[in-house]
């Protein structure tokens, strides 16, 4: 347990971040009056989400490598952040959709075929919480991956 301690602790931040930054995005109210902007402004995520991932392999070099740390040291340590991450994304997902923003569905339903996007069905189809769960559970590892891939060059140092 104790080999992967800084990586429990950065996937447990990691966590906490994504649910502070749908609270943010309910506040602004990007998942009702905003709804037509949260397309944009989601994607903003990524910043928060890389300097995690980045403060996370600078923490394992430091404090667990002597600040010492080749590529694929950082990778792995990357890898199991994302894989912790990936397991709780279910339970993530969940706590957005029915705490943090219940009425996030409804909205996005009702915005995609007010506009044409999607006829009910097909809205109703995607906009749910089992096809978010498992969005994001496909989403995750892979967004979690390529960070890591890039992150973990500029973290290295010998």
């Amino acid at each position: 347990m104790k080999k992967i301690g800084i990586e429990i602790k950065w996937a447990v931040i990691f966590i906490l971040m994504m649910l502070f930054w749908m609270v943010l995005e309910r506040i602004a109210g990007l998942h009702d009056e905003n709804i037509d902007m949260h397309m944009i402004f989601t994607n903003f995520v990524a910043i928060p989400a890389i300097i995690v991932y980045v403060l996370a392999l600078l923490d394992k070099r430091k404090n667990f490598y002597g600040r010492k740390m080749t590529y694929m040291q950082g990778f792995i340590s990357g890898l199991i952040i994302t894989l912790i991450v990936t397991l709780f994304t279910p339970l993530t997902q969940y706590i957005i959709s029915t705490i943090i923003t219940p009425q996030y569905f409804p909205n996005i339903i009702d915005y995609s075929v007010q506009e044409g996007i999607y006829t009910r069905e097909e809205a109703e189809a995607y906009f749910n919480l089992n096809s978010y769960i498992i969005q994001s559970t496909i989403f995750t590892p892979v967004m979690g991956v390529v960070t890591t891939a890039i992150v973990a060059i500029f973290t290295r140092k010998q």
